[in-house]
């Protein structure tokens, strides 16, 4: 079983391959909003250096988000063409899993952040279990502050994640038991999505393409700019 990932809910655009001998090559890519530019050439870049062909895959996994909303649009519209034309099952993983699981290890609260512009963040929070991570709330949108006090109330050691946090970090600096990860955690990646993907694969637990929907937890930008005109 050959499984691509495709993640372009954020700033980066990241693809890898692979499946039960692991991931067989990935690549990924900051370049601004150039997602629907970059991700093609990526895609048969790492096929390329898996030495497959496109036709082998068995399986397109996709991050769901939340995200910004352009670049997820551009990935999942991808990767549903991609399963049509292959004719193949998706998997969807939520970009918040995909930034938790690089740091499963640790025993602290993990907490997981996308910066959502206009001052505002993706959160949830997650715990190690046995061979992973567990999210233990839903899927939110709330501003820096909001996060802050949560975690203060919390009282509990926690492991911040993501761009988000590193965006706000004068807002978390403060919090005596709370520390932000690195900027190499910053970003959900392809190489996460296609392991977790693969565990779902193993258990069939995958949709067809016209199933697949999108996480977007608030309205796009121009929609919500449109709606808040004056006489609108």
């Amino acid at each position: 079983m050959l499984i691509v990932g495709i993640d372009t809910a954020t700033m980066q655009v990241s693809v890898a391959v692979g499946g039960h001998e692991g991931v067989l090559a990935a690549t990924q890519s900051s370049r601004g909003r150039q997602h629907a530019e970059v991700l093609t050439p990526a895609i048969e870049f790492a096929c390329k250096q898996a030495r497959i062909e496109l036709s082998e895959i068995s399986v397109v996994a996709v991050d769901l988000g939340p995200g910004l909303f352009t670049g997820l649009r551009v990935g999942v519209a991808a990767a549903k063409a991609m399963a049509y034309a292959l004719d193949v099952p998706m998997i969807g993983v939520p970009s918040l899993d995909l930034l938790a699981f690089p740091v499963r290890f640790t025993s602290r609260l993990i907490v997981a952040t996308i910066d959502a512009r206009r001052g505002e963040l993706f959160y949830a929070f997650y715990r190690q279990v046995p061979g992973g991570i567990q999210r233990i709330t839903e899927h939110q949108v709330g501003s820096p502050d909001d996060l802050a006090s949560e975690l203060m109330a919390s009282g509990e050691e926690c492991l911040l994640v993501g761009d988000g946090a590193i965006r706000y970090s004068e807002v978390f600096d403060g919090l005596k038991k709370c520390e932000i990860a690195e900027e190499g955690f910053a970003y959900p990646n392809a190489t996460s999505l296609v392991m977790l993907a693969h565990a779902q694969a193993l258990r069939e637990q995958w949709v067809k393409p016209w199933d697949l929907e999108p996480m977007y937890l608030r309205k796009p930008d121009a929609e919500i700019n449109w709606s808040t005109r004056p006489g609108v």
